[in-house]
């Protein structure tokens, strides 16, 4: 998989998908694949599904351009031999469905991005009672049969305010922009900067905006909260498009920049790029498309008898001033998310398949 390629595969995924129907994509096998003499029976030829909530946005768009690089990899190896992605379109009792299509259909492995952390419990349970081995990332099922791939949504938020409180010399007012208000994913990554909030008096959240991830309605979302605060010290934002709108409103207040945390959407990377030598400094983290590579990799190694950890915690990326050149793509459109692919060592060391140091 190329570590860099990300707007390259991203389109390739665009043509094989038509969403319709079951808004199913799928990748037929290769027949000239090579054998793998010695490999499990259970190891060859996996028939792989994965079964998401949603591949309309540029995030999952991007995850299924790396999760198509693995797969490519594993069936060139004789490990997988048919891929197929399911969209939900957002709609749970479809995702319940899909999947038990997929029971039905006996694949060998489901990977899911789960739309509920309890409605999917009893058909994913179903999968795993009849020898399916089920792995779940990113959006996590609460089911404990469930192998799953994540990253500490709490490290996330606690990270990125421990940076902010820093930044801003531990006292002055803030703006906190997060996401449609109860959203799951988001409240945990709230919570952990909330608990560093709280140890530096000095630090008050003067507005809490809750705003759609896109950029128009996230900028007047802004607009609004800094014309009531424009005496804030830095904004704490739980998405990239909530910092790049944030950026872009006070790049146009006369140019006075205030620190921003954030994510490694690529509008909010390119913009921060430019306003570096104005002295503007920010922070960034990820929620990795890489997930799902480590998934199937999991799923993979299970079959063929690795002791798989039930919880595999994906390390952050930490994007910053030194090492944003190496992130932001000037060249390449605002809705994405340039992220580093994770090294076969490391991803071997997480899967259980290593047991000495990693590298990367």
């Amino acid at each position: 998989m190329n570590a860099r390629s990300v707007r390259g595969a991203v389109a390739v995924a665009a043509s094989l998908c038509a969403l319709v129907a079951l808004s199913a994509c799928t990748v037929r096998p290769d027949t000239g694949a090579e054998d793998v003499s010695g490999a499990p029976a259970q190891a060859k030829n996996l028939k792989v599904g994965w079964s998401t909530t949603s591949l309309t946005t540029a995030w999952m768009r991007q995850t299924l351009a790396t999760l198509q690089g693995d797969v490519d990899r594993l069936r060139s190896a004789g490990k997988v031999g048919s891929f197929q992605a399911f969209d939900a379109d957002g709609d749970t009792p479809r995702q319940i469905a899909q999947i038990r299509a997929m029971i039905r259909q006996t694949y060998d492995v489901i990977l899911v991005d789960a739309g509920s952390p309890t409605a999917l419990d009893p058909v994913l349970e179903e999968a795993v009672a009849s020898g399916i081995t089920v792995v779940a990332f990113d959006a996590l099922p609460t089911s404990p049969v469930v192998l799953k791939v994540g990253t500490d949504r709490w490290a996330w938020g606690s990270m990125l305010a421990q940076w902010l409180v820093d930044a801003v010399g531990g006292r002055g007012d803030i703006i906190a922009m997060t996401g449609p208000a109860a959203t799951a994913g988001d409240d945990e990554r709230w919570a952990g900067a909330a608990a560093v909030f709280a140890r530096h008096p000095g630090i008050r959240v003067v507005k809490t905006v809750h705003s759609p991830y896109s950029a128009a309605p996230a900028a007047r979302a802004f607009a609004s909260a800094y014309a009531e605060h424009p005496d804030i010290r830095g904004v704490f934002a739980l998405g990239g498009t909530l910092s790049a709108a944030a950026l872009r409103t006070l790049a146009g207040e006369g140019g006075r920049l205030v620190p921003v945390a954030g994510e490694n959407y690529n509008g909010f990377l390119k913009l921060w790029r430019s306003k570096r030598a104005e002295g503007f400094s920010a922070r960034a983290t990820a929620q990795p498309a890489y997930l799902s590579v480590v998934a199937l990799e999991a799923a993979v190694a299970q079959r063929e008898g690795v002791k798989v950890p039930a919880a595999i915690d994906v390390p952050l990326p930490e994007i910053t001033d030194d090492n944003l050149d190496a992130y932001a793509e000037p060249g390449a459109p605002d809705d994405t998310y340039p992220v580093d692919a994770l090294p076969q060592a490391r991803i071997d060391q997480l899967i259980g398949r290593s047991t000495g140091p990693a590298q990367g």
